[in-house]
């Protein structure tokens, strides 16, 4: 019997119709390919914008965090040219001081580094050496691997990481590894026209951001940075998601099974949820109360996320451009009580 995904349908038309975004497009799968996809509203609330599709580019933000910084930082420690417990302080040479002289990629890895949630480098920085140097000087918020803070830092840092260790920008090796999926950072041409507008920036940047990175601080780096940049549609990312289950069985890009059953280990950190990159299952998450506890996601700002279920075989891509044309506050952001809601309802329509 097909399962009926009309109530998960309903709940984002009825998000839209509140005004809690106006594009959203998600596909549910498994395994062996896509079991359902449902695009809703339009690129912006404009009667005439563009009706969005399973193919819609949407800016992904933070799931750029485990679709390309995890990738091709488990590449390179898979091809020794990294280890999970090389100190930062070998790697990042302005990362000095007896309060994080322990800190590995690991740590950055599980975000229980130290390092604080966001830090407006863009103001003051243009380049990927200032960056890191400034991280490098930021006072600690906490003592490393006593809790668990999630960072944008600590990705930032991974991203210029894996450039030197890999050699090649970030994007380059991302785009050797998993190219394929369509998922890529800096769109142009069609591409970049058709894709979901974020924020109309009229305070930095003074203009609608449509196919041009959302976060601040991979905008100053061109675009490309270990927490944010990536651009891909739903069906591109269920691609992706498809790729992630394969590897739990068999070798592929990703890796050997037993590499990602590393990358999937729940931190050690008291109070963490996190694995290497990924976030996992939590009742309190956005992924809902309804996958297993073997389920692993992540989120993203601009209104985006993944979750992955191996026991259930399932994926659930979820995009929306929630920050269009500003981003909300948080109080009142209408996606944060839909995410776990239509995970719930995926699961329930599996389930009947």
């Amino acid at each position: 019997m097909t399962p009926d995904f009309s109530p998960v349908a309903r709940l984002i038309d009825e998000a839209i119709a509140a005004r809690g975004f106006p594009a959203a497009a998600i596909e549910v799968g498994g395994l062996h390919g896509p079991r359902w996809q449902h695009a809703a509203g339009r690129l912006t609330y404009a009667a005439d914008a563009r009706s969005t599709t399973p193919d819609t580019p949407f800016d992904l933000a933070s799931l750029t965090k485990v679709i390309a910084t995890v990738p091709v930082v488990m590449h390179l420690v898979a091809t020794r040219r990294l280890l999970l417990t090389a100190p930062v302080s070998s790697l990042v040479p302005s990362w000095r001081g007896a309060d994080r002289s322990s800190v590995t990629v690991a740590d950055l890895l599980e975000h229980c580094a130290g390092l604080t949630a966001w830090w407006d480098l863009y103001k003051r920085n243009a380049t990927s050496t200032e960056f890191a140097h400034e991280i490098g000087e930021l006072p600690l918020e906490y003592r490393p691997r006593s809790r668990s803070i999630y960072s944008d830092l600590g990705f930032l840092l991974l991203g210029f990481i894996a450039a030197d260790r890999g050699a090649a920008a970030l994007d380059a090796q991302f785009d050797a590894l998993l190219g394929h999926t369509g998922i890529g950072f800096r769109p142009s041409g069609d591409r970049r026209a058709g894709a979901a507008p974020t924020e109309d920036d009229t305070v930095w940047r003074g203009r609608l951001l449509a196919g041009e990175v959302h976060d601040e601080n991979a905008a100053v780096l061109n675009g490309v940075a270990g927490h944010a940049g990536l651009f891909g549609s739903a069906s591109e990312v269920g691609r992706y998601a498809r790729l992630v289950l394969q590897t739990l069985q068999r070798e592929t890009e990703l890796g050997p099974p037993r590499l990602l059953t590393r990358v999937l280990r729940k931190s050690r950190v008291p109070g963490s949820s996190r694995a290497l990159g990924w976030d996992t299952m939590l009742p309190t998450s956005s992924c809902g109360t309804r996958l297993s506890r073997a389920a692993f996601g992540h989120t993203g700002f601009t209104g985006t996320s993944l979750w992955i279920d191996p026991v259930r075989d399932l994926y659930v891509v979820f995009l929306t451009n929630r920050v269009h044309p500003t981003r909300p506050a948080e109080t009142s952001d209408v996606l944060r009580r839909l995410r776990p809601a239509v995970h719930d309802a995926v699961v329930a329509a599996l389930e009947r």
